[in-house]
């Protein structure tokens, strides 16, 4: 059994947002078609980056699924599947010929969707959504539009 110290935010108080057992790449990805179990490892490491973004997630409700066709061949796909319990499942897909490069591509994909995400639900975090400022436009000034058009007639 592994005890984790509580998270923790940058001025050293407990964060806030922290659940019992937070979502990690190694606890929740799973190698589909294209990959060994061998290559689970290597993998989790280069998709480590995600466990910050994870984190706010429930471990027991949170998947990852990577997967390859025509491994290391012209027309090779990637495609990194999310399913976070609540929420619709994210698919990020890569078409990079090397297969690190289009790993790493789904990856900041993936994290760059669960910042979106994050961001349309939390309106804390958004000044606008929180105090329900909507922009509108401002209506003209009568006759400011047609002040050029008149000094170019002079």
């Amino acid at each position: 059994m592994t005890i984790r110290a509580p998270r923790t935010d940058a001025r050293g108080g407990r964060a806030m947002s922290a659940v019992a057992n937070p979502a990690t790449v190694a606890e929740c990805l799973r190698v589909g078609a294209g990959f060994s179990q061998g290559d689970r490892n290597w993998i989790a490491e280069r998709f480590a980056t995600l466990d910050a973004r994870l984190a706010g997630f429930h471990a027991d409700a949170t998947e990852l699924e990577v997967s390859v066709k025509n491994r290391e061949a012209r027309g090779q796909k990637v495609t990194l599947e999310c399913w976070i319990a609540g929420r619709q499942k994210i698919v990020t897909t890569s078409a990079e010929e090397e297969l690190h490069a289009a790993l790493n591509d789904v990856r900041d994909d993936l994290r760059r969707r669960l910042n979106d995400a994050k961001t349309r639900q939390e309106p804390r975090n958004n000044k606008h959504l929180r105090q329900g400022h909507h922009v509108e436009a401002v209506p003209a000034q009568v006759g400011a539009a047609d002040e050029p058009a008149a000094a170019e007639a002079a």
